[in-house]
């Protein structure tokens, strides 16, 4: 009897220092909620949604330099010259000139937008310039209030032109002109990018930039008229060079 009650306590004491064991395991087998992920894709959902939207329209058609009808729609355009206006910051494009236009229409109102819609006739040509993606502008964007670092050459170039040296050194190469550093590159053209024109069945009122090629100074334009013609209907607007 002595040894089944101490088999008997045994095996209890054993079986309470086994579920002991087992219970840490179990309670790992079952993952905690991932908080931080979900975190994480809502901010880059964020930074996309962000990405994506276009530049703020203006309170009304009246507020651009010419409107006109379209259908249902107004629209409202101005002539921005070589200038390349964001709600960040104002860059220039030389290889370009640009339009902002704005769509309004009734209460609920949707339209079509594609850059295919949109021509520019400068100083009375008989072939309009289509309008350009603006990845194509890209390369052409300057920001006239970024200054390049000054380094030793350009030290020592600005040093010759002033004692009137450089005597024997016409076979000197100039130096490359210094390249704006990538990070501030890639935020110039993501505001132009959200500046864009949208494309695509979108909500009114709508606004954006359009972009055409043009290399001659603006000055040079004496008349351009931005020519519509889409989903809304067909529309010229005469635009003050």
């Amino acid at each position: 009897m002595r040894f089944t009650l101490l088999s008997s306590t045994a095996l209890l004491f054993s079986g309470v220092f086994l579920s002991a064991i087992r219970l840490p395991a179990q309670e790992q087998k079952t993952p905690a909620p991932e908080q931080g992920g979900s975190e994480q894709t809502a901010r880059e959902q964020s930074g996309k949604d962000a990405l994506s939207k276009g530049m703020p329209p203006r309170v009304a058609p009246t507020e651009y330099q010419v409107q006109a009808q379209a259908g249902a729609v107004t629209i409202g355009a101005e002539f921005m010259g070589h200038s390349v206006p964001t709600p960040e910051h104002t860059y220039s494009a030389e290889d370009y000139v640009v339009v902002e236009a704005g769509f309004f229409g009734p209460a609920g109102a949707r339209t079509t937008l594609s850059r295919d819609d949109f021509s520019l006739r400068i100083n009375g040509k008989k072939i309009a310039t289509p309008s350009e993606p603006y990845e194509l502008v890209f390369k052409s964007l300057k920001d006239p209030e970024w200054q390049p670092p000054e380094t030793e050459e350009s030290k020592e170039s600005k040093s010759s032109l002033s004692t009137g040296g450089g005597a024997g050194g016409g076979d000197k190469v100039p130096p490359l002109p210094p390249k704006m550093p990538f990070p501030l590159r890639r935020a110039m053209e993501q505001n132009v990018q959200r500046a864009a024109m949208e494309i695509g069945d979108r909500p009114l009122p709508q606004a954006g930039l359009l972009f055409f090629q043009y290399r001659g100074k603006a000055e040079s334009i004496k008349s351009l008229e931005l020519i519509y013609s889409g989903a809304a209907g067909k529309a010229t607007l005469d635009l003050q060079p």
